[in-house]
């Protein structure tokens, strides 16, 4: 009886937390857990290929989520959206794929700061495909947030890496995909739109995994494993922490990804953060710092 009154008692004083504080803690333990995910798949990149991890990824991450694709039933998983479900889980496993080869071949700081560009683009896809209306101030802060993403392509070089495009690219499907989330989220509940993305995501990178699968041995098995564990667990603590607290005041938190990046990558693999990493990240922080509380401003209003 004293583990459940201790849960219990556990749970109401958690609950009696204000919401934005909750919030905050959750979408904290969110940021460390992707920042570990990163630098799993950083590891594991030189011995497995990325079709191979982004497979697991979902593979496991829809066993974890399989008791409440249960509970749902049949029912609750029919959809008569079927052509939003598959337009969106082909974009964001595709961006997912591109996320993953962008921190197996770049710096952890510029793959994650190139990431953070994807509310830019979200901006854009949102004007094109919801007709959204945006100010002018918000265009401008667009406009600068693209100018860190020029900056970390690091210009001077003279040559441009591939690798960047394609980060660079996994934001821009990200964002599309997430413009569609809202197309759907009249009549598609949160759970019904996470089953069609991992279902459709196993399907879409079952046959290319095959073509380069390398069978794992022993606790590369666990590594393999947990690449999903640590995404699954930190996409639900992303999920609850926005919908206990209000997004400008939860949402800021996310850039501390960046500083775990830095030092991660500096740490665990010698990757020193340069110049251009730094000014362009700060552009595109600053510059989605003021999208989301721009975003909230015209929510309250």
């Amino acid at each position: 009886m004293k583990a459940p009154l201790s849960l219990s008692r556990l749970t109401r004083k958690w609950l009696s937390l204000p919401g934005n504080l909750r919030g905050i803690m959750l979408i904290s333990v969110g940021t460390i857990l992707f920042a570990l995910t990163d630098i799993v798949v950083k590891t594991l990149g030189h011995s497995f290929h990325p079709f191979q991890l982004s497979l697991f990824r979902y593979v496991v991450g829809f066993l974890m989520l399989a008791p409440i694709f249960c509970r749902m039933g049949r029912g609750g998983l029919k959809t008569s959206r079927i052509g939003l479900h598959l337009g969106r889980l082909v974009l964001a496993t595709l961006a997912q794929l591109g996320f993953f080869i962008s921190v197996i071949n770049l710096k952890l700081a510029d793959a994650t700061a190139l990431m953070f560009s994807k509310p830019l683009f979200t901006t854009i896809v949102a004007v094109i495909i919801l007709s959204e209306l945006v100010t002018a101030r918000r265009w401008i802060a667009t406009a600068v947030g693209f100018t860190g993403v020029v900056i970390m392509m690091r210009p001077g070089s003279g040559v441009i890496d591939p690798v960047v495009l394609i980060a660079v690219g996994a934001a821009l499907t990200f964002a599309i995909a997430n413009v569609l989330i809202r197309l759907m989220s009249s009549t598609e509940p949160p759970n019904r739109i996470l089953f069609y993305y991992h279902a459709g995501g196993i399907a879409l990178l079952a046959v290319p995994a095959m073509f380069v699968w390398k069978m794992p041995v022993g606790i590369e098995w666990g590594l393999l494993s947990l690449v999903g564990v640590l995404t699954t667990l930190g996409m639900i603590c992303w999920v609850r922490a926005f919908s206990v607290g209000e997004a400008n005041a939860i949402g800021p938190m996310e850039y501390v990804r960046l500083i775990y990046a830095g030092l991660l990558g500096y740490f665990l693999f010698g990757e020193a953060v340069d110049i251009w990493t730094l000014v362009g990240g700060a552009i595109i922080v600053g510059s989605t710092l003021y999208i989301a509380r721009d975003e909230a401003r015209r929510a309250s209003g």
